[in-house]
């Protein structure tokens, strides 16, 4: 499936916006096929039989956007920016309601280069890595945006700067140092 244009996401998100239902029927199948492509990277490595599926997890953040009637929608980008954050949360609250422990000794390090390696390891990485976003947030918000953007939400480059309003060279920048900054920060944890 070829993925629609920015334009005609974001034609049909302002018009949903304003009570098109029509709007909202011709969406969904747009959207719900992107959102499923980044569940599904991210549930790839999960043991067989795992209770949350990647139809379950873009089910669940699309019932959450559904219920987001108050958002105006600015564009596709601030779509999928609000999509990653929903499916950021989701997983982290799977994860704690498993009960693992936050930063076990035995948790494995964690590359960042490859988001489909989170979902190889146990929930506990998920976890871990939450709450080392929610420190680095504390220092500089907007290096956290760009992972939550890039690694949750799947946005390239391109669509994480178009997204946070700033160039692909600050993107390329930022990606860089938080993740060295993730590494440090879980390396010292584990």
């Amino acid at each position: 499936m070829t993925l629609p244009s920015t334009h005609e996401v974001t034609q049909l998100l302002k018009a949903w916006t304003t009570g098109d239902e029509h709007a909202l029927e011709k969406l969904t199948p747009l959207v719900y096929e992107q959102l499923h492509r980044v569940a599904q990277r991210y549930m790839a490595g999960e043991r067989s039989g795992h209770t949350l599926q990647a139809t379950a997890l873009v089910n669940e953040v699309y019932l959450r956007l559904i219920d987001c009637q108050q958002i105006n929608w600015q564009d596709r980008a601030h779509f999928l920016a609000v999509s990653a954050q929903l499916m950021r949360r989701i997983l982290i609250d799977f994860a704690r309601s498993r009960g693992f422990q936050k930063r076990g000794s035995a948790t494995p390090h964690l590359s960042l280069d490859e988001a489909p390696s989170v979902c190889c390891e146990p929930d506990t990485n998920l976890v871990a890595l939450d709450d080392a976003l929610k420190s680095l947030a504390s220092l500089d918000e907007r290096k956290s945006k760009v992972v939550e953007l890039r690694f949750f939400g799947g946005l390239s480059v391109e669509e994480t700067a178009e997204v946070l309003k700033i160039s692909i060279a600050t993107v390329v920048r930022d990606w860089n140092f938080a993740k060295d900054w993730l590494l440090r920060e879980l390396n010292t944890e584990a």
